[in-house]
């Protein structure tokens, strides 16, 4: 999830079959030009503890030999488009079968962003040309109902195999690590509203609310009136079926319709998730939709995934096959929300480990359910959203992702508490 994530060499794609085989003299050279190769990939890697097993069944052991997990490369091609691209092509043909992985597959890829931050920085090296010529989705009014729809309305069953109870896409807060995702994904809902300090009887906006599980909870728990915002047409109907429900019709309102159409005057602002598909370019116009809805001593709270420094677009697999025209920040790119309108940063905190640790419950909860995705979506997804999962966890685990909450409001709020306390159960003041 998310949350949620970001080429060393360019050689002529080969076809999908052994061009060559190991049984000729000139199979047996080109085969050692390939060895070689791999060789040089692991050292441009950083050269991390895994094995690289060819279509012949010969390993390239890391130096020192001792590795975590062996990739199996099956056929030439694979080979050659793994070498070409290998943001991209790993991820597919890992989803095609033509890449296996033998060990813990977010161990795997964890050890790798850390040796590659290691040898590289966070950036990861040098994009590739192909990198360098990929642009992510952009997230126009219509393009993000496009984007949106590729992700989000796969269908509320396939979300409800592997997410907690209450449907929550988004990091949760673990008050102690060995507490269960459904009480994690409770605690997160509470802190929020702790740092908006919501009162009974006051009234929010939520943008991008997902299933509705936190305009519900906040209207049920903290007393207030919620009007939340989304375009996926599989979670309003989620939303909208779970109020009725509970029957909170008359304290939350699920508008299906975009953030930039918000109207009316609140005492709080929520967007919990959806800072990633918003874009760089539309951040001032997000900030403009907070400063005409938000009241005068209001508070606004962005969730969102982040990364250290701006360094381009995300991992591109992950932006083409499964989050289209997601972008992660980094916080000296959020500020086109803050600074044009005078807003005032009350409280940063990054959940990282945290999310690393959300992300741990779903793959553990996907795995359990492989079959029934399997016979939903087929093998190429259910490896897909497997790599997904695992990547997430890695890029959370090494810090190449980062999980930014933000709490801030008018310069002229002067009832801010003086201290944290108010944040944390049992802590007094």
């Amino acid at each position: 999830m998310r949350r949620d994530d970001d080429s060393p060499l360019s050689l002529p794609e080969s076809g999908g079959g052994n061009v060559a085989g190991p049984q000729s003299g000139r199979g047996t050279s080109v085969l050692g030009i390939e060895r070689g190769l791999v060789r040089r990939l692991l050292d441009t890697l950083g050269d991390p503890p895994f094995s690289v097993i060819l279509w012949d069944g010969h390993p390239v052991e890391p130096v020192p030999s001792d590795p975590i997990a062996r990739v199996h490369i099956r056929d030439r091609g694979a080979f050659y488009r793994l070498l070409r691209h290998p943001d991209l092509h790993f991820g597919d043909d890992y989803a095609a079968g033509r890449i296996e992985v033998e060990g813990d597959l977010a161990e795997l890829l964890t050890v790798v962003d850390l040796t590659r931050q290691q040898r590289h920085g966070a950036g990861g090296g040098r994009p590739g040309l192909t990198s360098r010529l990929y642009r992510a989705r952009r997230n126009t009014l219509a393009g993000s109902r496009e984007n949106i729809h590729h992700h989000y309305d796969l269908g509320n069953e396939f979300y409800a195999l592997w997410l907690d109870e209450d449907m929550l896409y988004t990091c949760a807060y673990f008050e102690d690590p060995q507490m269960g995702l459904e009480a994690a994904q409770r605690a997160k809902m509470d802190h929020v509203a702790r740092k908006l300090r919501l009162e009974p009887g006051q009234t929010v906006v939520e943008a991008g609310c997902g299933w509705g599980s936190l305009a519900r909870h906040l209207a049920r728990e903290f007393g207030v009136t919620v009007k939340a915002f989304n375009i996926s047409t599989e979670q309003i109907a989620y939303a909208r079926e779970q109020v009725r429900a509970e029957g909170l019709e008359d304290r939350v309102q699920f508008i299906q319709d975009d953030y930039r159409n918000v109207t009316g005057t609140y005492d709080a602002f929520v967007s919990v998730g959806m800072l990633e598909h918003v874009g760089t370019d539309h951040y001032r116009e997000l900030g403009g939709v907070i400063d005409r809805v938000l009241s005068e001593g209001g508070r606004a709270l962005v969730h969102s995934i982040g990364r250290n420094r701006p360094i381009g677009p995300m991992n591109p697999w992950i932006e083409r096959r499964i989050f289209p025209g997601a972008y992660p920040p980094a916080l000296s790119e959020t500020t086109e929300i803050f600074e044009p309108y005078n807003f005032s940063i009350q409280d940063v905190e990054n959940l990282r480990l945290h999310y690393a640790l959300t992300l741990e419950h779903w793959l553990q909860r996907y795995n359990a359910h492989e079959e029934e995705v399997r016979r939903r979506f087929g093998e190429k997804f259910v490896r897909a959203w497997r790599l997904y999962l695992s990547g997430s966890i890695a890029a959370f685990r090494s810090g190449s992702l980062q999980l930014f909450q933000l709490v801030f409001s008018r310069p002229t709020d002067n009832e801010l508490p003086w201290t944290r306390h108010y944040l944390y159960p049992g802590a007094g003041g």
